[in-house]
């Protein structure tokens, strides 16, 4: 880092000509320029383009947010360009370069290396170089022990994401209050014991970390509250008790995959079955789902068994399994709330003022004094709340 903390970088306003799509051939990678951000209102704002940088657009969670941040982007006029790193560092800084030498006016970067102060680092001097702001979201770009180090150091970056803590504390309550009301129809084998799988995202993320370790030490909590026993890692030699998604892409297939392994070794004939499966995302709760299907449970029919399976999202596939009944809950991490707060800091951008201005109303990270690092909230998903919403919308 410079010795110095950096001012505010004054920004300019750099002619950009833009007339085709641009493309950047790197391995697997496939870069996506957007430049519709027009809309019957008028033309975008002249010269202004915000970069948009994805660690994986396959991604669930991402891909929803792209949605509604685009959408929201082009209702503001303001032209936009976005990029897929596919899961690759090296990819994205190449493309991080490519955006500021073509002159792009604003960074807004969802970064692969998650927790990376180091990688973040660098991506806020090439921008305080260039005289552009950024904008990081959803993806820490801090380690546990080194926050504030970025936040508290660059006037002119801001992120916007969620407590990496929090999903794991309300999947916890949340599996926990399931099991104490139906704990002996989720005990199969009436041993007096809830046997778990644990499906793990990205090895090194911290939201991965918290929510496998929370969810777990929060349901017991719960359950021994109420006199039950701790929940008992399906498979008793397993030294981590969690699966991990070795292509750290939180993917569905990958759960597909070590679920229908798992039921063939522990299941009822055994008399060991997996009673409960909890899952780091909806998209790896959807893969143990159909994984469980294929073995007659989990179907949604009069009679047929299901075994709780619990995700953190509330993606639509998601919400949709819960209201078939072939998934227990999940928790709401709300995309468009995440794309509203990153397109307000853009427009504000564009139209010269601070990142935060007119934005007090949004939480702050108060547990380390980050004034520029939002904190949007999690919550348990409720599907009457949300047909109640859907109800209130029509009207």
């Amino acid at each position: 880092m410079q010795s110095t903390r950096r001012k505010t970088a004054i920004h300019l306003v750099l002619a950009v000509a833009l007339a085709s799509i641009v493309c950047l051939a790197l391995s697997a990678c496939e870069q996506t320029s957007a430049l519709n951000g027009s809309t019957s209102e008028g033309s975008p704002i002249k010269d202004y383009v915000a970069s948009i940088f994805y660690y994986d657009y396959d991604d669930v969670y991402i891909s929803s947010v792209r949605n509604a941040l685009t959408a929201n982007l082009a209702s503001k006029r303001i032209t936009y360009q976005e990029y897929d790193a596919d899961h690759d560092q090296i990819t994205q800084n190449a493309q991080i370069d490519k955006a500021i030498a073509d002159g792009t006016s604003i960074l807004v970067v969802n970064i692969v290396n998650s927790g990376s102060a180091e990688r973040a680092d660098v991506i806020c001097q090439q921008a305080a170089s260039a005289g552009i702001p950024v904008i990081f979201f959803n993806r820490p770009i801090e380690e546990d022990g080194y926050e504030g180090v970025i936040l508290n150091y660059y006037d002119n970056v801001a992120f916007v994401g969620s407590d990496s803590a929090e999903a794991g504390h309300l999947q916890g309550k949340m599996i926990g209050e399931y099991l104490t009301e139906h704990y002996d129809e989720v005990d199969l084998n009436g041993d007096g014991r809830i046997s778990y799988a644990m499906f793990k995202g990205e090895a090194a993320n911290a939201e991965a970390i918290y929510r496998t370790t929370y969810s777990v030490e929060d349901a017991n909590a719960v359950l021994n509250a109420a006199g039950y026993p701790d929940l008992v890692y399906f498979d008793p030699t397993s030294v981590d008790k969690f699966q991990l998604d070795l292509t750290g892409s939180w993917t569905k297939e990958s759960v597909v995959s070590y679920m229908t392994t798992n039921l063939v070794h522990y299941n009822e004939e055994n008399d060991n079955m997996i009673e409960l499966v909890i899952a780091n995302s909806d998209a790896m709760a959807e893969g143990a789902i159909e994984a469980l299907q294929t073995f007659g449970y989990n179907l949604g029919t009069p009679g047929s068994k299901t075994i709780p399976v619990f995700g953190v999202d509330a993606s639509d596939a998601g919400k949709e399994l819960i209201a078939k009944g072939m998934m227990a809950g999940t928790i709401a991490q709300d995309a468009q709330v995440m794309a509203d707060c990153i397109a307000k800091m853009v427009e504000n951008d564009r139209n010269g003022k601070d990142l935060l201005d007119g934005m007090d109303s949004y939480p702050r990270d108060t547990e380390f004094k980050r004034d520029r690092m939002i904190i949007l909230p999690h919550s348990i998903y409720s599907p009457q709340e949300d047909a109640a919403q859907d109800n209130s919308k029509k009207k």
